[in-house]
């Protein structure tokens, strides 16, 4: 790891790698024993200005919006750069965030590349341009053209579960699209933030000020990103308490918001489903990367009947998962990412026990160095219950039982959120039916799989606003200009 265990990452401002302004730093901490393993810059906001008047002054003085050629071979050039650093990149994330090794093949590293590459493609053949033909609205004969131009400065807020795919999902579009960009990473994942800043220093040609990277501890040095008027776009993805703030703070400028908020997601097996494989297949997806993903279905919600059963099977599912160091190539539940974090889940078996809830497996933090939970099932909660309403963001599963079709769509529908969620069923009909009754803005029918470049993801409700992946992520990035000349 030569090229990215150095002692400090770097900031990526105006096509130069740097510290902080006033050299400060911050640590970071292995999550799985609590070690240090480098620092970051501790962004100023004399930092966070010069990366905005950078990327201003990109967008506005350089050929990047215009020049679509230069952008594709920039994307393919960090592609590549991606791929040839893979081995690297994953065990620094591992390092840093703690996500399990299996999950690189995924989520965490070789989705979000394909997803770079994709939206590359897509930009290089998109029609930027469409004639309407003539027409004579008012009795005038016009020709009329439909332009798709870049939305100017992007500011992209990424969390600490999954940096690279969110940070790729929105730097991959915007760029593609023209836009430059400002990355502001959570401060516990930093890292991986800066090291993409310097694959794009050190092996592309992107030109200075098109993209930068800032990586203050403090949120109050980027709060500005919200209401600078250079910024055109904030693009967000994190929890739905912040993201109203961010919507609030844009809304003096009417600045464009991307938002991918939480989630309380559903799965539900209907009354002739194979309830224990349901169950076992939920039980596994709570515990994926200790349950710190906000599409995760963390509501097993299954026949009355069989009520039992699932909580059985779902909890031997979770002690046979366990939690383990994340670097164990057996690893699916790694530790939560900080003591903050750790202490935020722990305070949600309280609540479990105090609403009457009792835990089938799990319950109690593990007593050792890093940031451990057990893996929870939550049993004995009707979905009116804060187990079953709030995002918890740990490896906890509450299972709630059903009456019936009708009641189950109510049950998975008894919330603020909306971003995803499955159904089962013998009958593929049937399971379509109550899917399509679902407001979520993802559902797995049958084993169904949704997460791929080419397929919008996003939330109703509190879940968010916009879409991320597909051509209507690529669109988010996109203003629309209609021109009318004679006929």
């Amino acid at each position: 790891m030569s090229s990215i265990n150095t002692p400090a990452a770097q900031q990526l401002i105006d096509g130069k790698l740097v510290a902080a302004s006033d050299g400060s730093s911050y640590p970071i901490f292995n999550p799985a024993n609590g070690e240090e393993i480098g620092r970051a810059p501790d962004g100023t906001a004399a930092d966070m200005e010069a990366a905005i008047a950078a990327a201003r002054r990109a967008f506005d003085e350089s050929s990047w919006s215009t020049d679509r050629e230069l952008r594709v071979r920039c994307l393919r050039q960090l592609h590549q750069a991606l791929l040839d650093n893979a081995d690297d990149f994953r065990a620094l994330t591992t390092a840093e965030v703690g996500i399990p090794g299996f999950m690189m093949m995924a989520a965490g590293f070789d989705v979000p590349v394909d997803s770079l590459k994709w939206v590359t493609d897509l930009a290089e053949t998109y029609e930027f341009e469409t004639d309407l033909g003539v027409a004579a609205p008012m009795g005038i004969p016009s020709r009329r053209t439909v332009r798709r131009e870049p939305i100017g400065v992007v500011a992209a807020i990424t969390p600490w579960n999954v940096p690279t795919q969110i940070n790729l999902a929105k730097i991959g579009p915007a760029l593609a699209a023209g836009c430059t960009v400002v990355l502001k990473p959570a401060p516990d994942t930093p890292w991986v933030a800066a090291e993409l800043g310097r694959l794009m220093a050190e092996h592309t040609d992107i030109p200075a000020g098109v993209f930068n990277v800032v990586t203050p501890k403090s949120n109050d040095v980027a709060a500005v990103l919200a209401t600078d008027p250079r910024i055109d776009m904030v693009s967000f993805t994190g929890s739905t308490a912040v993201g109203k703030a961010i919507m609030a703070a844009a809304a003096p400028t009417l600045k464009r918001v991307f938002l991918e908020l939480g989630g309380k997601s559903a799965a539900i097996a209907l009354d002739d489903a194979d309830v224990a494989a349901v169950a076992g297949g939920t039980a596994f997806a709570a515990c994926i990367h200790a349950g710190q993903g906000c599409a995760l279905t963390t509501r097993l919600i299954v026949p009355r009947a069989q009520y039992d059963e699932a909580v059985q099977v779902a909890a031997a599912t979770m002690e046979a998962i366990g939690a383990k160091d994340p670097a164990d190539p057996g690893a699916i539940c790694g530790p939560v990412i900080s003591p903050l974090q750790r202490e935020r889940v722990a305070a949600y078996f309280d609540v479990a026990r105090s609403e009457g809830g009792t835990f089938a497996t799990g319950g109690a933090v593990i007593d050792q160095p890093g940031n451990w939970i057990q893996p929870t099932v939550v049993a004995g909660l009707d979905n009116s219950s804060r187990l079953a309403q709030e995002e918890i963001f740990g490896p906890v599963l509450v299972v709630i039982p059903h009456d019936g079709d009708d009641d189950a769509v109510r049950i998975a529908n008894d919330s603020a959120y909306g971003l995803s969620g499955s159904v089962d069923s013998a009958d593929l009909g049937r399971a379509k039916a109550v899917a399509a009754r679902i407001r979520t803005g993802t559902l797995a029918v049958n084993g169904g799989v949704w997460f791929s470049p080419d397929a919008p993801f996003g939330g109703y409700k509190q879940s968010g606003l916009g879409r991320e992946m597909g051509v209507a992520g690529f669109e988010e990035y996109l203003e629309t200009k209609t021109i009318a000349e004679p006929a």
